[in-house]
């Protein structure tokens, strides 16, 4: 997934169709000259609708569309015939899309199911022909009404990346590293922070055929519920994460507090997140000895932990299984 191709925030304006006027149209025909109202209503506006695809995985192709606009209804006509309907427009957007109002922030929905749609702005009601407007008392209404009009605003599109496993950790801990080594992914690795600006997938292979999907989530540090760092912008990726895999370096200073503000992080975006399944994996391994293994195995979180290295390939094998395990029992 290409830092280029991968798109999960794009702003849009969306402009909805006007509904049709009303005809005030009066019937006149060869014998009868004074006939009553017979106008038709006006054809509805066109909606802007939003579709779930599970073949898209990224809002890339808003990118370069930024504007929508939908159909016009028809005006009503003569002998009540109504008005067309303006013409719809259907945006596909990858599962895990949330629009959201630019203005207020207001979140109006979320995209979950493939083929599900949801109407993101409803076109202009048509206008009623004159006929309704025909009464005992007023027999010959010369008016109608007008279509209302489409309604104009500017829509946030965000994207959750739906994936089995999520890593969690701060930057440079080893995720890019681990997700190249246990799948087909290629994400950029470098010896310096951030290095991943955008999420990356790849597909694990397991025993027997068997595969789940892993997902590298850009470093979190401290302070990123409230926006520092990459902040919130990649946190809401780990929403839609079936568990979550912990990653911190062996060299690090004092894992359990590195692990402790990584859980607090997430407990400040949102506490559900601390619902989810949860592994350890202490990175880097491959320069401890047993002896310092074991002394720092007897101060990790309680948690299911394993030392790994993506390097060496030590602990590899094992934690693909605890993985599924935790995954599926």
């Amino acid at each position: 997934m290409s830092d280029s191709n991968f798109v999960d925030y794009v702003k849009i304006y969306c402009r909805s169709g006007k509904g049709g006027a009303g005809s005030a149209h009066l019937r006149r025909e060869k014998f009868e000259p004074k006939g009553g109202p017979d106008g038709g209503d006006g054809g509805r506006g066109g909606h802007i609708v939003l579709q779930g695809n599970d073949q898209m995985w990224t809002l890339l192709h808003l990118k370069f569309q930024k504007h929508i606009f939908a159909g016009n209804g028809g005006n009503g006509g003569r002998q009540q015939s109504t008005g067309a309907n303006g013409s719809d427009v259907t945006v596909q957007v990858p599962l895990g899309t949330i629009a959201k109002r630019a203005e207020t922030g207001e979140t109006l929905f979320e995209i979950t199911d493939n083929g599900e749609k949801k109407i993101l702005v409803k076109g202009g009601r048509g206008g009623l022909g004159n006929v309704h407007f025909k009464s005992p008392t007023f027999q010959t209404p010369r008016f109608a009404q007008p279509g209302e009009p489409g309604i104009e605003d500017e829509f946030i599109m965000e994207l959750k990346i739906l994936a089995d496993v999520g890593l969690v950790g701060f930057p440079n801990a080893g995720k890019s590293t681990l997700l190249s080594a246990v799948s087909a992914a290629k994400p950029k690795i470098a010896d310096y922070a951030f290095t991943t600006l955008t999420p990356n997938l790849g597909i694990v292979s397991y025993r027997d055929d068997k595969s789940f999907v892993m997902a590298d989530i850009p470093g979190i540090i401290e302070g990123a519920h409230e926006g520092k760092g990459l902040g919130m912008r990649f946190l809401r990726h780990i929403e839609r994460n079936s568990m979550l895999l912990f990653l911190i370096p062996a060299d690090s200073a004092n894992i359990c507090k590195e692990y402790e503000i990584l859980l607090n992080e997430l407990k400040q975006y949102n506490p559900e997140l601390l619902d989810k399944k949860r592994i350890l994996a202490i990175s880097k391994s491959d320069m401890l000895d047993e002896e310092l293994i074991n002394e720092i195995g007897k101060g990790l979180p309680d948690i299911p932990s394993i030392f790994i290295s993506s390097v060496s390939g030590h602990g590899i094998t094992t934690l693909k299984d605890m993985i599924w395990k935790t995954m599926n029992f």
